[in-house]
């Protein structure tokens, strides 16, 4: 029997003012809604070329629509379903999707944000690969978080007492990861793009 896979793109809906806050106080608000929107269209594709070399279920979970809206956003990525991510901090919504593949019956399922520039789709390919043999794989970034984590099984508490949004997320997990002793596989450092200073490196 073939393993279920579930890619989940963590995604918010790029409107001007409802996204990319940090990146708006620098570039305004209508240009950092666009870029959000190339960075959304870049995953989503990235993504569908990972489906061509491995079997998974790309699921696009939303911030800030409707489910009708939602469905065809999702339809126009190419993506194969729409979820909502719910109330709560990303711990909380990162949790809730992680269950959420889990109860589809996905053994392995990789997260993944939409703000990578660089993401490849062997990023995604190697993501899965890792969970062969690891039971969490981690994508760290160079702000000291991370932009994927991947997981064989359910480990929720991965998501708990972790301070979202500061330099110190992945250190946090990485010890989150040794209480349940867990130990990840790494991918590449990978820059996400929060900041005008990011822009840099995509054009």
């Amino acid at each position: 029997m073939s393993i279920r896979r579930s890619l989940v793109v963590m995604a918010r809906w790029p409107a001007p003012g409802r996204c990319k806050s940090r990146l708006a106080a620098g570039i305004g608000r209508r240009r950092a809604a666009a870029v959000q929107r190339r960075l959304g269209l870049h995953t989503c594709a990235v993504a569908r070329r990972a489906q061509g070399r491995l079997a998974f279920e790309l699921v696009l979970a939303v911030q800030g629509l409707g489910p009708r809206a939602r469905r065809r956003w999702a339809a126009a990525l190419g993506c194969d379903q729409a979820v909502d991510q719910g109330r709560g901090g990303l711990g909380l919504r990162l949790q809730r999707q992680l269950l959420a593949a889990r109860r589809r019956g996905s053994e392995q399922v990789v997260l993944v944000g939409s703000d990578l520039p660089l993401l490849e789709a062997a990023d995604l390919v190697q993501a899965f690969q890792c969970l062969e043999t690891a039971p969490l794989v981690l994508g760290p970034a160079a702000d000291g978080g991370y932009w994927l984590i991947g997981l064989q099984g359910s480990w929720p508490a991965l998501f708990s007492g972790i301070p979202w949004g500061s330099a110190v997320v992945l250190e946090h997990t990485r010890r989150a990861a040794a209480r349940l002793e867990l130990e990840p596989a790494w991918l590449s450092c990978r820059h996400d793009l929060d900041r005008p200073a990011d822009l840099a490196s995509w054009r």
